[in-house]
């Protein structure tokens, strides 16, 4: 719940508020002499005769007689001189009395500037009361009723607030729920409150879509993915023309995973839609199913060469394939389109873009810096990275020109350049700590990456990245029992770690021990993402140690297609040549020594089982 919406009363606040918090609100004696306009001075003037413009206008009685002013002052004089719970009683009253919207407006943000939630709430109900005509009032309570966690109480406001709204903007209304409510405790209990609005909603053509789509947004965060899933097949069916529903199912494919057929169902139906296809193929990345991804955004580059985003993802994803080559040509296409198609700046939404591809273009050149380190043309890396300007990548650019030096064999003044780096802030220095340890760790130099993240650990207490990165290190040295010590300490730093998990599981998985308990480490793991193509491998491999071997060959199979790395290669590979099938076992491996000819898990399987390729 949030803080300034905590149960409690205004009396239990300070006698003295804070002016700083309080003067953006507070209303000048200008603005409560403004009470004594009249309306029609909105309006605009009647012509008059020539006699009478040429006499004195009449006075205008104002509305604001004396005691109202004087209620009014007396409530903002409260509130100045630290006595928000008197401010909140006077002002309420005088907000009944005048049913003026601002007013009632003035009183719950005075009780939600005193953190007083539910005072909040009563001055909302008052307004609603007051005025039942209000949207405004209507907005305001559901608003608080959402951050108080009394969903039970949202319909008749909702009700009230779509009754008040234009039929063009009530699909507006509905779709907003989701969001206001996205911070429940028990999102079940909206779901069953507004459900019964939904479904009178739903009955409404006008509405039908916007219903649908909020059950279904509010069933997913209830934990109800199947009642979503159902509703996304309907609405897919039902709108078949629809970008909603196709984002729906993009928002249910993590944990739905036969959502997915509803959008290749569209795209083979508009095969042109590539805006789809690249939103696809964005939930794609997400997956970890980087080769898929591939495959839809090269779709769209053949289809649409112009769609310069297509070629800049198809750029990263396949130098994180390791095809350095095929990166470099396509975020070459992508910095072509945009030298072609520069971006005018003669307005701010126009600014926003030409700033966006300005930093697009900065990591653009830092991946081809990498694609060619890749190759080995080291100069032309470099010359890559002196384009880079920008300050934000600038840690990021220092370290692909420290591990230039380090490939050739400069490793003190690749880490002096690391070192040097500033540290100003605690995101810094981090940053700066984990870079110089990669660095050692690609040279292979695991003691020394060991002790600069040990000294790391003592510097930045806590941190479960860095000591997941340390448990790393001590793993390749084999002191097995301090890896495990320090993977366990991540978990308890960090529940979620999935990848804590994995590696431990992994770890009792390659050295063929505690079997049952490593393939429920790894399950664990498989439990917050479900798809990680590298944790099915572990699955797979622990499997193929139990003896489970068509499990392992289904798991490791899954998990190359969707990444196709040469350590996932060497144990498919390894799984298949257990299992009889030497041509496809070679043929895997053959393709996990081109991605990466010195994959150390690869080298290592072909060796230990004495194949040539």
């Amino acid at each position: 719940m949030p803080e300034y919406c905590r149960p409690g009363g205004l009396s239990s606040f300070p006698r003295k508020a804070s002016l700083a918090l309080l003067s953006a609100g507070l209303m000048s004696l200008t603005s409560l002499t403004a009470w004594a306009a009249p309306a029609a001075q909105a309006k605009p003037a009647e012509p008059k005769p020539a006699a009478a413009s040429n006499a004195a206008s009449a006075p205008h009685n104002s509305e604001l007689d004396a005691p109202l002013f004087y209620q009014l002052l007396v409530g903002e004089m409260e509130l100045r001189s630290g006595q928000p719970g008197v401010a909140y009683q006077v002002l309420l009253d005088a907000a009944r009395r005048t049913s003026d919207e601002e007013l009632f407006n003035r009183v719950v943000s005075i009780a939600l500037q005193a953190r007083a939630g539910d005072q909040a709430l009563q001055a909302a109900k008052a307004w609603r009361d007051t005025l039942p005509k209000s949207a405004a009032a209507q907005q305001m309570t559901l608003q608080l009723l959402a951050a108080l966690n009394r969903p039970n109480e949202a319909p008749e406001p909702l009700r009230a607030l779509l009754a008040l709204s234009p039929v063009d903007q009530r699909s507006g209304v509905l779709l907003s729920m989701p969001r206001l409510f996205q911070r429940a405790a028990e999102p079940k209990r909206v779901l069953a409150a507004l459900d019964p609005v939904l479904e009178s909603a739903a009955a409404q053509k006008e509405t039908r879509l916007a219903a649908r789509l909020t059950q279904a947004r509010l069933s997913i965060a209830a934990g109800d993915t199947a009642r979503a899933f159902s509703l996304n097949k309907d609405l897919a069916a039902e709108y078949p023309d629809s970008d909603d529903a196709m984002q729906l199912a993009l928002e249910l494919m993590a944990s739905r995973p036969e959502a997915e057929s509803l959008i290749k169902a569209r795209l083979a139906a508009q095969p042109n839609n590539h805006a789809l296809r690249l939103a696809y193929g964005q939930a794609l990345v997400r997956a970890q199913r980087a080769a898929d991804a591939a495959k839809e955004f090269r779709t769209v580059t053949q289809a649409a060469p112009q769609i310069s985003t297509a070629w800049f993802g198809l750029g990263a994803l396949e130098l994180d394939m390791r095809h350095p080559q095929e990166a470099e040509n396509a975020l070459g296409e992508y910095l072509a389109l945009l030298d072609k198609n520069p971006t005018p700046s003669n307005t701010a939404q126009a600014q926003n873009q030409e700033a966006a591809e300005r930093e697009a273009r900065q990591q653009a050149w830092l991946m081809l810096a990498q694609a060619a380190e890749m190759r080995g043309d080291l100069q032309s890396a470099e010359a890559w990275l002196i384009k880079v300007d920008s300050p934000d990548r600038m840690m990021e650019a220092q370290f692909r020109r420290a591990s230039l030096l380090a490939r050739q064999g400069k490793m003190s003044q690749a880490r002096a350049i690391i070192q040097t780096q500033p540290e100003d802030s605690p995101e810094k220095l981090r940053s700066k700590l984990l870079a110089e340890s990669q660095l050692l760790r690609e040279a292979h130099d695991w003691q020394t990456a060991y002790e600069v993240l040990a000294k790391a650990n003592e510097r930045i207490q806590g941190d479960a990245d860095m000591l997941y990165e340390q448990s790393m290190m001590a793993e390749k040295l084999g002191r097995f029992e301090e890896m495990e010590q320090l993977l366990r300490k991540v978990i308890a730093t960090k529940a979620d770690h999935f990848h804590a998990y994995n590696a431990l599981g992994y770890s009792l998985a390659e050295r063929n021990i505690r079997l049952e308990e490593a393939r429920e480490l790894i399950a664990k793991a498989l439990s917050f993402v479900p798809t990680e193509p590298f944790i099915l491998d572990s699955m797979g491999w622990v499997e193929f140690r139990l003896g489970r071997k068509a499990e392992a060959l289904r798991l490791l199979r899954q998990s190359y297609a969707a990444r196709p790395d040469a350590e996932i290669a060497a144990h498919l590979g390894e799984v298949l040549w257990a299992n009889d099938q030497p041509e496809e076992a070679r043929q895997i491996w053959q393709e996990g020594l081109k991605r990466d000819p010195k994959n150390e898990a690869l080298l290592e399987t072909l060796k230990r089982l004495k194949v040539a390729l």
